[in-house]
């Protein structure tokens, strides 16, 4: 355990804090606290490498922490009628796909190692973004808002569909080397 572990753990941590509070219709506290923890991604990640911090179970508990954050996140806000459910349907697809076609990688090759591609960084960054416009608009009355959180939405439905699409070519591609 170190502090770019125990950051990971912190949002991992901050997930049902999250999601209730959008349940609860406090949506001040529930932006504040989804913003807190998406800028823990980065920082958990920047301490790792700058003072040589990677471990394995960082490597794991990482974007465990990223999927639990944003996909409860997003499933809060779909049941508290705030994003559509066939978004939050692709969100979930994907992730899905991702880890039935690891599993089968790991099954039926040697590959081991499944590192993030950009798509799939550029695709939690829109869902962290998008998150955030969604929120923001639940708090501030803003009617520029109205037309930028459809807008993201559908940008962020794209790139979540564009990376599970990149994700399984390069599953492909490593079930053939393998």
């Amino acid at each position: 355990m170190n502090a770019a572990n125990l950051v990971t753990l912190l949002r991992l941590a901050l997930v049902p804090f999250v999601i209730q509070a959008i349940l609860d219709g406090r949506h001040t506290l529930a932006l504040a606290l989804f913003a807190f923890a998406a800028a823990t991604d980065g920082i958990d990640g920047g301490i790792a490498r700058r003072f040589h911090l990677a471990t394995r179970a960082g490597a794991y508990l990482d974007p465990i922490a990223d999927k639990c954050l944003l996909s409860g996140a997003f499933l809060a806000l779909a049941g508290a009628r705030i994003v559509p459910w066939w978004f939050v349907i692709i969100v979930f697809a994907r992730d899905v796909l991702i880890l039935v076609g690891a599993a089968i990688l790991m099954l039926a090759t040697t590959v081991r190692e499944f590192r993030p591609s950009a798509w799939g960084k550029a695709s939690t960054f829109a869902q962290s973004a998008t998150a955030v416009v969604w929120m923001t608009r639940n708090v501030l009355n803003i009617p520029v808002l109205g037309p930028l959180s459809s807008a993201m939405l559908w940008l962020c439905a794209a790139f979540t569909i564009w990376s599970g699409l990149h994700y399984t070519w390069r599953g492909l591609q490593a079930a053939r080397i393998r």
